[in-house]
């Protein structure tokens, strides 16, 4: 993008030179606001050591030196800390920050102190604090008189010596420590760059000359050199100082207002002064009207710099252009339309549409996106529309007559032919017109860009006919209704995790691999992958956990968090304890981190806003979380590691999805319970379990004691069923039925909410099924019937109970059979009461008809009811 960022060249342009007079008055309208803080507007800016995005002092409390490294502490104190870690690992920084000392020694990137006696010269001696005349007094004195003691001689001295005034250099502002006029910085500088034009003292200066009050004459070589280089040589760098002297006006209200922009930044990265002060040196250096002209050497630079500048440049962009500015060059800024996407530039580069109507069409088009209150969440659309458009201009330009920069000439047979050339690419595989790849080889069009292509082209130049700027620039409207509709996307549906590679991704040291070679620095990753398995959750919903999303209510834990893609904020579902403990172990590591980096425990609204799993870098408070594509990366590294295939986080869900239905969820459970968009979503998930006929034939039902048949299979599994049939099957019976005593009424008016017509005689009724949750229930019922029929006064009612109640002891023999043909049986009589957290037990969608059980073959003789046969 070349021409995005103009550079300005005042002194041979006189139109420039009016552009920098506007831009400059532009910033320094924007500088003079009463948010702006006073010391952006300073030249020389002196930052207070303890400045919310700037500071530089020690984090030590009480300590004056300068910070020396990323971890916010000096010299001293960074050594000291490495050498506390050696003798003891387990030392924590905030045990170490609690318990450090002040450092004493001066901070020789600080300012130097004056001497002690001369008010008006830089101190030589830093300790003594003495400048050079009186340093070497002293020195002569202490040799001559070797008990002398440092106070009383320091009584003696009352006379100063008078200054040198301030350093000659343009850019510096501290004493000059010595007639030749510089700082004593600037001077040995000065020395080291081979004294540039000569300029030196007379031989025995001092005593020639400053004893006996004269001025000290300075000879020169070449003085224009010398005075050159005093222009051109860079400031010293002192702690907390960014100094601008020397650079141009526009270049200085630049500066001042890209460091206040970054002060105004939620998420932004930690700006030393000394990286501030080596950008403003490359622009001294460079002789630049405006920091706009360094946009072409940010490749060259070295990455802080490059970081440090490309943000700049972007503030500028956004205050330099306005929306049809941007247009004019053949960009979009989504800042000025208050949009800025994660991690992605602000800026989107259109100039590869190079016919002009259908650029402008773009630029308009991506600029109601993003005024529409509904604008794209990510920059997958903006994106889209760009390849699109890149792909139509590139063929335009080939094939159409005057390369198709005169819409008025394009007509349906020039669609129709770019339609078929494009369909060929995606059927042969054929590399793109326009589009190239990060090698700079053309990237290969596939059946999804080949859809992305047609669908968002079509939708740009749609939108175009409806708003009227088709007509407007002359386009055919038979151009445009000549390129198709692809359609939706078509997905394979996610497999769940085949067992092995289950047992691989859970298994404790695959995990610790996972934590330990691909996320050294402990940020999560497998607490948020463990997360992930046991909730079921959307990735991105995981990575964005706040730290207070953990709570107990009435002794069970659950787990509180966004579901964004549905609108459903603050959902809650219950973990498993061990979850529980892993994420409250993370919580307290992300304390620790936050108490290391300020120095103190988070307030209450701090709290509430700090992320579980914090990004490391562009987030000083904290509220950013790591990004789906560290996770993603560390992930994907791991299965190559475990060589199990290719996977992708989001079969997890796909995983609980399938052991939900296994287990008797159905399809509205499963909805509610993962938060999906519509009951469709709900059942692409629900086919990958139904897709095992095994599966679905777990889930039979039998009939109920007042069936015609009791205990009478629904579905046996020895019946032919097709797939459909089965999965059709598995659907309708996990939601045509509603709780009654002891089983389930199947009536559909009293599913639905009616009244029961029989007076709720359940146990009497044709409609009324049996399930593996209440098989504990009729085995107390055939307890009790064993009792009654022991205390009947004779044989003849003791007969009578036993035909009474054989219909029903049948059905619960039919029901254990059942259960104890598919392994269930066990499960069953563990299942004693129906409790919320079993309600996605499997038993719960194990329901017969009575009548079908009763008939099934038990090996004892019929006319013997099971609970007789008990007492006997």
């Amino acid at each position: 993008m070349s021409d995005v960022l103009l550079p300005l060249h005042a002194l041979a342009d006189p139109t420039r030179r009016r552009e920098t007079r506007d831009r400059l008055e532009v910033l320094t309208a924007l500088l003079s606001g009463p948010h702006v803080e006073p010391l952006f507007r300073e030249t020389v800016i002196r930052v207070p050591g303890d400045h919310a995005v700037f500071g530089w002092l020690c984090r030590v409390g009480g300590c004056s030196r300068s910070r020396a490294n990323s971890r916010d502490l000096c010299h001293p104190h960074k050594m000291e800390w490495e050498r506390g870690r050696r003798e003891n690992p387990q030392l924590t920084r905030r045990e170490f920050l609690r318990n450090a000392k002040p450092a004493e020694f001066y901070d020789r990137l600080g300012e130097p102190p004056v001497c002690r006696i001369c008010p008006d010269r830089p101190a030589r001696h830093l300790g003594l604090r003495l400048c050079l005349a009186h340093n070497g007094r002293w020195k002569k004195a202490s040799s001559t008189h070797p008990g002398l003691v440092f106070e009383d001689w320091l009584a003696t001295q009352t006379e100063p010596f008078h200054g040198y005034g301030d350093c000659i250099v343009s850019s510096c502002q501290s004493l000059s420590g010595s007639p030749l006029g510089l700082c004593r910085v600037h001077e040995q500088r000065y020395e080291a760059e081979g004294s540039p034009g000569k300029a030196m003292r007379p031989s025995k200066w001092f005593q020639r000359y400053e004893m006996g009050g004269r001025p000290v004459p300075i000879l020169y070589e070449d003085k224009a050199a010398f005075l050159r280089w005093c222009r051109t040589t860079h400031p010293v760098s002192r702690a907390g100082t960014i100094n601008l002297l020397g650079l141009p006006p526009l270049v200085i209200a630049e500066f001042q207002w890209t460091l206040f922009a970054h002060t105004q930044r939620a998420a932004h990265t930690y700006w030393t002064t000394w990286w501030i002060q080596e950008v403003a040196n490359v622009a001294r250096d460079r002789g630049v009207g405006s920091l706009t002209e360094l946009a072409g050497e940010r490749s060259q630079m070295d990455p802080r710099k490059r970081f440090i500048l490309h943000e700049v440049l972007t503030e500028l962009r956004v205050v330099y252009f306005t929306p049809e500015e941007t247009k004019e060059a053949g960009y979009i800024e989504s800042e000025h339309f208050g949009v800025r996407f994660p991690q992605r530039h602000s800026n989107f580069d259109l100039t590869k549409v190079s016919q002009r109507w259908l650029r402008d069409l773009l630029w308009d088009h991506l600029a109601d996106r993003l005024r529409s209150p509904k604008g794209p969440r990510s920059t997958g659309p903006v994106d889209n529309d760009r390849r699109a458009c890149y792909e139509l201009s590139a063929f335009l330009e080939i094939t159409a007559p005057k390369g198709g920069h005169n819409p008025r000439l394009l007509d349906e047979d020039h669609m129709r032919r770019f339609v078929a050339d494009h369909t060929k690419r995606v059927r042969e595989g054929l590399p793109s017109l326009s589009v190239r790849g990060h090698d700079g080889q053309p990237s290969k069009v596939t059946e999804n860009t080949g859809r992305f292509v047609f669908n968002h082209a079509r939708t740009i130049l749609r939108w175009a006919l409806d708003t009227g700027l088709a007509e407007e620039i002359g386009l055919s409207r038979k151009f445009i209704v000549a390129l198709p509709n692809s359609g939706a996307q078509r997905e394979r549906a996610r497999r769940p995790f085949p067992d092995p590679v289950a047992r691989a991704l859970a298994d404790q040291g695959n995990l610790q691999v996972l934590a330990d070679r691909y996320d050294p620095n402990d940020r999560g990753l497998r607490d948020a992958w463990e997360t992930l398995v046991f909730t079921g959750r959307r990735c991105n919903e995981v990575l964005k956990l706040r730290l207070e999303c953990m709570a107990v209510h009435r002794r069970v834990p659950f787990l509180w968090h966004d579901q964004t893609k549905v609108g459903n904020l603050d959902e809650a579902i219950r973990i498993p304890e061990t979850l529980y403990l892993r994420l409250s172990k993370r919580r307290q590591i992300t304390l620790e981190r936050f108490e290391d980096r300020h120095g103190r425990q988070p307030t209450a609204k701090e709290r509430s806003a700090l992320a579980l799993f914090p990004s490391p870098s562009r987030n000083p408070k904290g509220t950013v979380s790591i990004s789906y594509t560290f996770f993603h990366t560390g992930f994907s590294g791991w299965l190559e590691d475990l060589d199990i295939g290719q996977w992708v986080p989001h079969q997890a869900r796909h995983t609980l999805a399938t052991n939900l239905l296994k287990h008797g969820a159905g399809l509205h459970h499963i909805k509610k319970y993962l938060g999906q968009v519509s009951q469709r979503m709900a059942e692409h998930y629900a086919k990958v379990a139904s897709s095992e006929i095994d599966d679905v034939l777990d889930r039979f039902w039998v009939a109920g004691p007042g069936s015609a048949e009791p205990g009478k299979l629904l579905v046996s599994p020895d019946e032919k069923m097709t797939k459909a049939e089965a999965e059709a099957m598995a659907l309708d019976l996990a939601r045509g039925s509603t709780p009654a005593e002891g089983g389930f009424c199947t009536f559909q008016p009293v599913v639905r909410g009616d009244a029961c017509p029989w007076n709720l005689d359940c146990h009497n009724c044709d409609k009324f099924v049996m399930s593996g949750a209440d098989l504990l229930y009729w085995r107390r019922k055939a307890e009790q019937w064993r009792t009654q029929a022991e205390r009947a006064p004779d044989d003849a009612t003791a007969d009578y109970l036993h035909q009474l109640f054989e219909p029903t002891a049948r059905a619960i023999e039919g029901l254990e059979k059942a259960l104890a043909s598919f392994g269930l049986l066990e499960d069953a009589l563990a299942l004693d009461l129906r409790r919320p957290q079993d309600y996605f037990h499997r038993l719960w969608s194990l329901a017969f008809r009575a009548s079908d059980l009763a008939d099934m073959d038990d090996g004892l003789h019929d006319d013997t009811p099971a609970f007789t046969k008990d007492a006997e």
